[in-house]
């Protein structure tokens, strides 16, 4: 990582600077990565990103590596361990919501072919490029995590609120908020191009 590359994200915390250098806005068309996506997204409503990304790793060993298909057969003696796990975000709302949302997103997988067909749809297919100068306009929720966030409940999902959706869109590539003067803005230019 080099250190003097203009980046939208005022930090020196690794962590930091590493998912936006290398995760943040990468445009995701892979089913399991976009569910983990939507999945820490719906945990980190009401804490902090930085103790998402402290807990990432400990949140895909406890989940089977966020693997709806093996999410999706959780049971009660599952739900306890992950409460009584330290290392995770023992919300007990959040963790059904989690196991919920696999289900859900299999029904959706099932009707759509894929949940990347699903979820996409909601900008067309293509990346939205917002061409930020800086943050001062940037909005917590747009018309198409309000549209996201509706039907994704229609369907019994837990934990999409039109904000944690735009949250999810911004982290998945499927808005482009970095701003015109970071490196990274360009390098997704030209991935959706």
């Amino acid at each position: 990582m080099d250190k003097k590359l203009a980046r939208c994200w005022n930090t020196k915390n690794p962590l930091y600077i590493k998912y936006h250098d290398e995760e943040w806005g990468t445009p995701l068309h892979h089913d399991n990565r976009l569910f983990e996506f939507l999945m820490l997204d719906g945990f980190q409503a009401g804490l902090t990103w930085e103790l998402i990304l402290k807990r990432r790793e400990a949140l895909r060993k406890a989940f089977d590596n966020f693997d709806p298909n093996k999410m999706a057969r959780y049971t009660d003696k599952d739900v306890q361990r992950l409460m009584n796990n330290p290392e995770v975000i023992r919300n007990k709302a959040k963790i059904l919501a989690a196991i919920n949302n696999a289900r859900r997103f299999k029904e959706v997988q099932n009707n759509f072919g894929s949940f990347d067909a699903f979820i996409w749809q909601f900008v067309g297919g293509k990346t939205i490029d917002n061409a930020l100068k800086d943050y001062s306009r940037l909005p917590a929720q747009s018309e198409e995590s309000k549209t996201m966030s509706k039907e994704l409940k229609k369907r019994g999902f837990k934990f999409v609120g039109p904000t944690i959706c735009y949250a999810f869109m911004q982290a998945a590539g499927l808005v482009n908020d970095h701003l015109v003067g970071c490196f990274r803005y360009e390098q997704i230019r030209k991935l959706t191009r």
